[in-house]
């Protein structure tokens, strides 16, 4: 007779000091899905309700950054404050509240690298494309700049490294990706992922009431288009781009 063995317990999170006025509270040393959850989660509840002499807070793949006002705090009461905290915290729910439905367009000009990420996953281009909007993404952090998205993650026929040299640059809206997961770049750049397709909506918009629509929590999901429609979007020079915000509670 053989016995189920129990769940692994996840581990509890270090506190860890950074720079003079920061405090790392991190729950993995890579990514890791419960990991992420509970980074968004902590965050979401430090946003909600701040720690006396809390500045800042920033959700990672697998951390939380708080930074505090050293005039007014410790490091010592923040740390103690979110050890307390922690405690308390659960898991960021899988219900998404708030999923971006974004048209996109897939290789050519617009995802010169398709081709080769297609033969890397095992798929025809098509059915590439078709894999990726089909499968439900959600905004694991913001970060490298302003408003930009990580997304993940994809089926694991996407595990693949970054590119072994940069691509020199890649557009404002290009689709990226390496290691299952799916970068939208809000500005070009250059970069070591593999780059797919491009859409018209910009994470990042500096006039904007809210120049950053997208945060943590939030699902995406790409709709496929072609040129051309991507195109007209772009001729609108609306910088959500034809995204759609579909609140489901």
């Amino acid at each position: 007779m053989t016995h189920a063995s129990a769940p692994t317990a996840a581990p509890a999170p270090e506190i860890l000091p950074l720079g003079l006025d920061g405090v790392l509270v991190r729950f993995a040393l890579r990514f890791e899905a419960r990991a992420n959850r509970a980074a968004r989660a902590l965050s979401a509840a430090l946003e909600a309700a701040p720690l006396p002499g809390q500045v800042e807070c920033v959700s990672a793949l697998a951390s939380v950054l708080v930074r505090f006002d050293r005039m007014t705090t410790t490091r010592a009461a923040i740390e103690a404050a979110l050890s307390e905290r922690l405690h308390n915290i659960q898991s960021a729910p899988n219900r998404l509240d708030r999923i971006w439905h974004i048209p996109a367009s897939f290789g050519g000009e617009n995802g010169p690298q398709l081709a080769p990420v297609a033969q890397i996953a095992g798929l025809g281009e098509g059915a590439l494309v078709d894999q990726l909007c089909a499968t439900p993404l959600d905004v694991l952090a913001i970060g490298f700049a302003p408003g930009q998205p990580y997304l993940g993650l994809l089926p694991e026929n996407w595990e693949m490294p970054r590119l072994s040299a940069l691509t020199p640059e890649v557009p404002a809206g290009a689709i990226v990706t390496a290691i299952r997961q799916i970068v939208l770049f809000a500005n070009a750049s250059p970069t070591g992922w593999r780059w797919l397709g491009r859409c018209a909506f910009r994470p990042f918009q500096l006039r904007a009431d809210n120049p950053v629509p997208l945060r943590a929590g939030d699902g995406v999901r790409f709709t496929p288009v072609d040129h051309s429609a991507l195109s007209a979007i772009e001729a609108t020079g609306d910088p959500m781009g034809g995204a759609r915000l579909e609140r489901t509670s």
